[in-house]
């Protein structure tokens, strides 16, 4: 069983998502130290995220979140999120955020996001899709206990994000076994090691922290999941919130591809709270290259 992470660990992930305001909206986030030293995709989306939070009110949670990668981001600079106030209406508020760094003297944007929130309301309809039939994540392995079995040392295991986010695929990762469709469906649970605070923003971003982590792969199922050949980024990246959870509680992704054309894979991602409740919906095209090596 997959140790939880230590007080530091988790207080990292935290310093992650405590931005600096330098200014009126202007925050500086910045990239935890690792042996391979990048920016994680999904650390951009939760700073981001996190930024348009902190200028809205508690009382209008974030529904819906579309966003771009528009540069690779440098790990060793400090990343400076903008955010401009769309709009605020009766029941809806609209942030835009730009992530900037410094290339060549020139300040240039590395990251787009839009993130619209709102004031709860009484639903006219309510339904969703009911989460599948799978084991609970106690009788399911750690990522770690998959690696041990084919006497090999993840290397995600040994960073930040391995040792922070539990991570219990149902699958075993290491099988390069293609799936064949049309069900290519792969199904993890994920849980935030530790306790995070309550402050329903911070799960929020947690969880868009941890939705950029395996979705990708979705895309390389059908011919048997990743090699060293190839070599992945996320285009765009979109997370849309139904209910609210916590991040630090076991949650079920389901992600699947249903098209790959032109070097891009489409990913999908559905999300359940352990007690079943449908609580977010993800999408992400991404590019996956043949490097021919």
């Amino acid at each position: 069983m997959t140790a939880p992470a230590g007080d530091d660990d988790l207080a990292e992930l935290l310093q992650v998502l405590d931005l600096e305001e330098r200014e009126p909206g202007v925050y500086v986030g910045q990239t935890p130290k690792t042996t391979r030293q990048r920016v994680f995709g999904g650390q951009v989306a939760g700073q981001a995220l996190m930024a348009a939070e902190l200028t809205t009110t508690g009382e209008r949670p974030v529904h819906s979140l579309h966003s771009y990668f528009l540069r690779p981001g440098d790990p060793n600079e400090e990343i400076r999120y903008v955010v401009e106030r769309i709009r605020d209406g009766r029941t809806f508020s609209t942030r835009r955020v730009l992530a900037h760094q410094h290339r060549r003297g020139e300040d240039v944007a590395i990251f787009a996001l839009t993130a619209d929130f709102h004031r709860p309301e009484p639903p006219v309809t309510t339904h969703s899709q009911p989460m599948p039939a799978v084991p609970p994540p106690d009788a399911v392995p750690s990522a770690a206990e998959y690696a041990r079995r084919h006497d090999r040392v993840d290397p995600e295991h040994l960073e930040l994000l391995g040792r922070v986010v539990e991570q219990r695929p149902l699958d075993d990762p290491f099988d390069r076994t293609p799936k064949a469709g049309p069900d290519a469906r792969a199904h993890a649970w994920f849980r935030v090691a530790g306790r995070l605070p309550d402050d329903p923003t911070i799960h929020a971003a947690a969880l868009t922290f941890v939705t950029d982590l395996t979705l990708l792969s979705a895309g390389l199922a059908r011919i048997g999941g990743w090699d060293d050949r190839y070599q992945g980024a996320s285009l765009d990246h979109a997370v849309w919130f139904h209910a609210p959870m916590r991040a630090d509680e076991w949650f079920l992704y389901e992600t699947d591809s249903p098209v790959a054309a032109g070097s891009r894979a489409l990913c999908f991602g559905q999300i359940w709270s352990v007690d079943g409740t449908h609580v977010a919906s993800v999408a992400q095209e991404g590019l996956i290259r043949d490097t021919g090596e």
